[in-house]
């Protein structure tokens, strides 16, 4: 599938909706019981730009969004300032055909580009898919969570990633990340 990337924008939010819709409904990836409104999900997405995060979408050959990731805060507290976690959803039509390790690459860059260090993949449910592309990506496993969710009348485990970004912590960040405060 040829796709381009681009930064995400309101008018894609119906888009973002209905991929993450299905994600909700359908898998184990996020622990989100029911579909967030297309309100909901435009307040994610201003609360995710308006601290200069990256939030990207995936277009295919026809103009479509396919797919769509975003980098937000793993925790709030100010010491964690370094460390983005990432989401990225594709459509289920998108699946399989590189649209996640494209998203998952811009993402981390442009993350460096921000003066991140570290990104997280808090991966629900232990998805195979989404361990098998962070891997790929150099993820490192840092952590599981066994029985942490409970959705589909099952327990899932949660599992932890990790990839350092540019210099990572070889070195001592020499400014601040070029993120605003919400």
């Amino acid at each position: 599938m040829k796709i381009s990337l681009r930064d995400a924008t309101v008018a894609d939010i119906p888009a973002i909706t209905a991929i993450y819709r299905e994600s909700v409904l359908n898998g184990i990836g996020t622990y989100e019981l029911e579909p967030p409104t297309e309100a909901e999900m435009l307040a994610r997405f201003e609360t995710v730009t308006g601290q200069n995060y990256p939030y990207l979408v995936a277009v295919n050959a026809s103009g479509n969004v396919v797919g769509y990731a975003y980098g937000s805060p793993f925790r709030t507290r100010p010491a964690y300032r370094y460390l983005v976690e990432d989401s990225i959803y594709v459509a289920a039509d998108g699946r399989g055909l590189g649209v996640g390790s494209t998203l998952l690459d811009a993402l981390m860059s442009r993350s460096a580009e921000l003066g991140l260090r570290q990104m997280i993949a808090v991966i629900g449910g232990g998805n195979p898919a989404s361990v098998a592309l962070h891997e790929k990506a150099g993820f490192k496993h840092v952590g599981r969570m066994p029985a942490s969710g409970f959705k589909f009348g099952q327990w899932v485990d949660t599992v932890l990633m990790q990839l350092e970004l540019g210099e990572g912590a070889t070195t001592l960040p020499a400014a601040e990340p070029k993120l605003r405060q919400p």
